[in-house]
């Protein structure tokens, strides 16, 4: 195969359109996926090879399977899902938080993922020459949790979760499943930790990041990788960053 098929969610901005660039640039033919068009449309106009725009919002069943039909339809396959879509929540009290937002937290970032993982891996293992990669967005907090950050935290320990399960479940189609822990990446949604982010002893402080085309470089790795080879789990973040030694 010359023609290498991904399916981004969370294409639109930060991490998802970066790493939909990067792929790009390697030769990837792109499916973005996203609930705003605008922003798609925006990523697509800078990648270097032809992407596609699905509009898709992944906590619906029903679109999850359209997007993936509709990648199916005009490539006839999927080799990479970068399951990447998801969202903070609002940072307050754990007695604060409403039932709502940690239905919204959990919909959008573990059951999201879970469906697109789920539509993937059926698309994967029907396929000839049969197999993928799958790619989950995970976060320093699958390890180590922010404060006032519980359903966040929560839904990305339950990403490593399903990494591992798809990981297992995946090996007699030659579905490889791995899972990029990202820290600090300088984007839009984390801008505000540049100037002050919460710490564990209670204090404000401003936080080192870093490039999020230094993420992108990394998933372009490993997507690129024979399916025969796997990184399982790689942790990318700003070197200064308060991780090690957290709390």
């Amino acid at each position: 195969m010359t023609q290498r098929i991904a399916v981004v969610t969370g294409a639109g901005s930060g991490v998802g359109r970066a790493v939909t660039v990067e792929l790009a640039a390697d030769g990837w033919r792109t499916v973005l996926a996203g609930r705003r068009p605008g922003p798609l449309h925006e990523t697509a106009r800078l990648c270097a090879a032809p992407a596609d725009v699905v509009p898709t919002d992944v906590t619906d069943p029903a679109a999850v399977d359209a997007l993936f039909a509709a990648a199916a339809e005009r490539h006839g396959r999927v080799d990479l899902l970068f399951n990447n879509a998801g969202a903070f929540g609002p940072a307050v009290p754990l007695e604060e938080l409403t039932v709502e937002d940690w239905r919204a937290v959990v919909d959008l970032n573990l059951t999201g993922a879970f469906l697109c993982a789920k539509a993937a891996f059926r698309q994967m293992k029907a396929q000839h020459p049969r197999g993928g990669r799958i790619i989950n967005n995970g976060s320093i907090s699958a390890h180590v949790p922010r404060p006032h950050s519980i359903a966040y935290t929560a839904t990305k320990h339950a990403v490593t979760g399903l990494t591992k399960s798809l990981s297992l479940d995946g090996r007699p189609y030659r579905i490889a499943c791995g899972q990029i822990d990202i820290g600090n990446a300088a984007t839009d949604l984390t801008a505000a930790i540049g100037a002050g982010a919460r710490q564990a002893d209670g204090r404000i402080a401003p936080e080192p990041t870093m490039d999020v085309a230094d993420v992108a470089r990394t998933v372009r790795h490993m997507a690129g990788l024979p399916l025969e080879a796997n990184v399982q789990f790689a942790t990318v973040m700003a070197t200064a960053m308060p991780y090690i030694g957290r709390g």
